[in-house]
């Protein structure tokens, strides 16, 4: 059976077991997790795994309130058992892990018992085992297993100390090819060296040829093919300076993957050994997005993004026809996989009102099964608000798209701006407890836009943040903040803004160029200088962010970061603000969230802190969660004056 996988970029070294290529990284994971915790300030509290500073005590009211939101839960579709079954992943305690469902409807059998985050699973050709990985507090070296299904074994297959992802089995199963970066270079077998993450995408048949992928940025990547027994290494179109996204090994030598090459979108394409490449989707006129082929190598099934929303099709790959996948509701479809038969596609499906859940269809009929029914902590599903597609204009004339949940009644409604990182990323309209819970509960308006910079919108459109331009993604707020001046249904005087990662850049970066217009402002894990981020950041990262912001060694960039630099136009922050920050965060170290909060305290402006201990980017942890949410209402009740 032929075992594909869409790449993501992850690390920069490739492995196959015997095949061990890798870069040098820095902080090791132990050292990450024992270093002494930043000195303590005098308002500043320990409460379990949470370091606060500022936040009171929420209501037993209040978290009776938060519970149900809180309590929901989607399930993801992983892979296919040889048993007919499926694997998934939801989250029965603190943190997802995997799950085996043996029929539709059936009950849920967990498999793995960790304290960590088991959050994907790959099942062997044979289906006797399959592959998956954690990391610890969210530290991001990631350390790979395998589970045996017959005897429940678990094997750790990856080496202490290194960072390992993008597992992929050889067809016959007998051999796994992943990434990893490993501290020490003696220990490694070069297959493939430079800039960007490398990774495994596809097997040929015969587990002679392996094809690696290189992501440089958003805009550029590169396919390879390496033969494994002789070591030759060899670029599929060399010399394209073009984004790519996967990569499928045709029996005849062709190559499937999606790529944007002389077009606006990411589009699936076929390129023959001689060069030629054939163009399946060229008038669609949208990205595609996830995709898998069938083991049988005759039909594609992919998912469109159209506008956020994600519908799937099939491609017939003789013929080149493309036709209409299931109907599903409104909502995204992804993670397709093929049956080891090829005769059905599971899929996770996430509608706008609906958590996500684990479904299949059968490829012959399009007729559709649903595996699992998510909780909703005991809401009612059709009492969940729909998000509505909405524009807006920007200063240059662009129209700027975005999602608006809007409360019941009249208003004026308060407004949260939720702000996506990436930047390369896409606000889609998922369902979002958190969401749900501030439109429902606190009669606030959630307006969630793609500013430039935002993938999904074409090749041009995310590169409009890139260097320099970097404050234009920030204008857009200020348009948007334009926009909501004019709505009677929504409160200009009481807007916050709210974003993590590079959203958490953009919050701050608002509140200084707009502090003016701004009730508060709602930060986590935000970059708040960009030299001393790539300064400090793990250095298997450094190069892949370098592309995007900018290298902080060429003096003119270095002049810019300074200028653009939230840290050192701290002075102008004079709205409350809420730094959210996890210790072990690789990304964006804690270091970043510590400045800032000197620098904004140094103004005397209202700052609240809150960092757990055993989080990396962003919380995991489902009690972590909670006392984030708890904090963030009570945070927004104080600024906004709601109840």
């Amino acid at each position: 059976m032929l075992r594909t996988q869409k790449f993501r970029p992850f690390l920069f070294g490739l492995s196959a077991l015997a095949l061990a290529a890798c870069a040098q990284t820095g902080t090791a994971p132990d050292a990450a997790v024992t270093e002494a915790a930043p000195e303590a300030a005098s308002a500043r509290v320990t409460k379990g795994n949470l370091v606060i500073e500022g936040v009171p005590e929420a209501s037993a009211e209040l978290k009776e309130r938060l519970t149900r939101y809180e309590n929901v839960r989607g399930h993801g579709f992983q892979d296919w058992t040889g048993e007919g079954g499926i694997l998934i992943s939801t989250r029965f305690a603190d943190v997802s892990q995997i799950h085996e469902v043996r029929f539709p409807g059936g009950a849920r059998r967990q498999l793995t018992f960790y304290t960590e985050t088991v959050g994907s699973a790959d099942v062997s050709p044979e289906g006797g085992a399959f592959l998956f990985a954690k990391d610890r507090g969210g530290d991001e070296y990631y350390q790979s297993y395998r589970f045996d299904l017959g005897s429940g074994e678990i094997t750790q297959y990856s080496e202490p100390g290194s960072r390992n992802g993008s597992a992929l089995w050889a067809d016959d199963g007998s051999v796994v090819a992943w990434a990893r970066t490993s501290a020490d270079p003696a220990s490694r077998r070069v297959a493939l060296e430079g800039e960007g993450a490398i990774g495994p995408v596809d097997w040929s048949a015969d587990g002679k040829t392996l094809l690696l992928q290189r992501y440089v940025s958003v805009a550029k990547s590169h396919i390879y093919s390496l033969e494994v027994a002789s070591g030759t290494l060899t670029e599929i179109n060399a010399g394209d300076e073009v984004a790519y996204s996967g990569a499928s090994l045709l029996a005849d030598g062709s190559v499937l993957t999606v790529t944007d090459k002389d077009s606006e979108f990411q589009n699936l394409v076929r390129i023959a050994p001689d060069g030629t490449m054939t163009n399946y989707t060229a008038d669609i006129g949208w990205d595609v997005s996830d995709w898998a082929l069938s083991p049988d190598e005759k039909t594609v099934a992919f998912t469109l993004n159209e506008n956020g929303l994600g519908t799937i099709r099939l491609l017939d790959v003789a013929s080149g026809q493309v036709r209409p996948g299931p109907t599903l509701p409104v909502g995204i479809a992804s993670g397709l996989v093929f049956s080891p038969s090829g005769a059905q596609i599971g899929f996770t499906f996430n509608g706008a009102t609906s958590p996500a859940d684990a479904w299949s269809f059968d490829i012959a009929t399009l007729n559709l099964t649903r595996w699992t029914e998510a909780e909703t902590g005991g809401l009612d599903p059709k009492s969940f608000l729909s998000p509505e597609m909405m524009t807006y204009t920007n200063a240059d004339g662009m129209d700027i798209p975005a999602f608006i949940y809007t409360p019941e009644g009249p208003g004026p409604h308060p407004v949260i701006i939720s702000i996506h990182g990436g930047p390369e990323s896409q606000a889609r309209p998922t369902f979002t407890s958190t969401y749900q819970y501030w439109a429902k509960e606190l009669g606030i308006a959630v307006i969630v836009p793609n500013v430039r910079g935002s993938s999904g919108y074409g090749k041009t459109y995310v590169s409009l943040d890139n260097g320099l331009n970097r404050k234009k993604s920030v204008e857009d707020i200020g348009a948007l903040l334009d926009w909501i001046a004019t709505q009677p249904q929504l409160d200009a005087s009481k807007v916050v803004v709210h974003g993590g990662s590079y959203g958490g850049y953009m919050v701050l970066a608002s509140m200084i160029d707009y502090g003016d217009r701004l009730a508060a402002g709602v930060d986590i894990v935000g970059i708040s200088d960009f030299k001393t981020f790539l300064e400090n950041t793990e250095g298997y990262r450094v190069d892949l962010r370098r592309v995007e912001y900018g290298d902080e060694r060429d003096p003119a960039v270095a002049a810019f970061f300074d200028e653009i630099s939230p840290l050192k136009n701290a002075s102008k922050i004079t709205k409350p603000l809420f730094i959210i920050q996890g210790y072990n965060d690789p990304r964006v170290p804690y270091t970043e969230a510590e400045q800032i909060l000197s620098a904004v305290k140094a103004n005397g402006v209202k700052a609240w802190f809150m960092m757990a201990m055993d989080e990396g980017h962003g919380f995991r942890k489902k009690s972590n969660r909670e006392a984030q949410r708890e904090a963030e209402t009570l945070f927004l009740q104080d600024v906004l004056g709601i109840d």
